[in-house]
């Protein structure tokens, strides 16, 4: 047995060799570049601390931020049908679904869950942008009727919170007809007086902005989000001329009355708290106290005096 072969060289190797570091304990801005620890970037909420850039957040991530003590209850969704076009392109539908569902280990790209925000009671629709983009099917439809139910069922606010690239393509007419599904959904929360309230994340595009996510009586936008229809490359080749800066962003939409605020994200969840305490508790916010009137005695001699004339 050579001891310097079997013993000393492997000491000294396991010393030396570079250590595998996993691909998942650092995440990189998509703005700065920066390169941010995992543990670091979920303390921030998924908010660059370099330049202040908002990532996309997970579901379940973004429901334990906004309800109170991260406390929801989930609600299960009808099971609609599945590939109802037989649709392929250069994968069948079926197979992009089950890929979806085992990435993302979720039905669809919808979660629906009840709880309380600031103490008043709220079902938040929220958009899976990991599963096929957030596109809008049938199954995405039925989660926000299913939404808009409970919240009348309830006598709850309705939250939704978008991010998407619009409908889906694999749907085809099945997907748009989503657009006035889910428009007749909201209406019927607005029609019994409850807030229906629009948290819009990056990106709301395409039919799910042209339908339920721009017709809400309240709309916050998350800094940077991009909010719109088309895309600034199609627009700019439609009309032959350059968008100015900032198009469809949060900030820009903003400034041209399309949205009502737009908020950090480490601010949300007490904004929405006063905003739906504000819509559901209208009296006033604190104990109303009478002022007494000081009426001096020679006023009603005078007023007396000036009758008699």
């Amino acid at each position: 047995m050579n001891w310097l072969t079997n013993f000393v060289r492997p000491k000294i190797q396991s010393l030396v060799r570079p250590r595998e570091v996993p691909d998942n304990l650092w995440d990189k801005c998509p703005q700065c570049g920066h390169m941010i620890f995992h543990r670091d970037l979920a303390k921030t909420l998924s908010v660059c601390p370099h330049c202040d850039h908002h990532m996309r957040l997970g579901v379940k991530a973004r429901l334990d931020m906004l309800f109170d003590g991260a406390s929801w209850q989930r609600i299960e969704l009808p099971k609609g049908p599945v590939d109802p076009l037989k649709f392929r392109d250069s994968k069948r539908y079926v197979d992009r679904l089950k890929d979806s569902q085992a990435k993302t280990a979720e039905h669809d790209a919808i979660v629906v869950a009840h709880g309380r925000i600031g103490g008043t009671a709220a079902v938040v629709a929220a958009f899976n942008f990991a599963f096929m983009g957030g596109s809008m099917g049938m199954a995405v439809g039925d989660g926000i009727v299913a939404a808009a139910e409970l919240a009348v069922l309830q006598d709850a606010a309705l939250l939704i919170i978008p991010a998407s690239g619009g409908a889906r393509m694999q749907e085809g007419i099945l997907s748009l007809m989503q657009m006035a599904r889910t428009t007749v959904a909201v209406d019927k929360v607005k029609d019994k007086g409850l807030p229906y309230i629009v948290l819009l994340t990056d990106p709301t595009t395409g039919g799910v902005s042209a339908s339920f996510a721009m017709l809400g009586d309240i709309h916050i936008a998350e800094p940077g989000a991009i909010i719109g229809f088309a895309g600034a490359r199609v627009i700019e080749t439609t009309i032959r001329e350059k968008l100015p800066e900032g198009f469809q962003r949060a900030e820009y939409l903003l400034d041209h009355g399309m949205v009502d605020m737009v908020v950090h994200r480490a601010k949300l969840t007490e904004t929405l708290g006063r905003l739906l305490g504000l819509l559901r508790h209208r009296g006033p916010a604190g104990q109303l106290l009478a002022l007494p009137v000081d009426t001096p005695d020679h006023f009603g001699d005078e007023f007396e005096a000036d009758t008699s004339v």
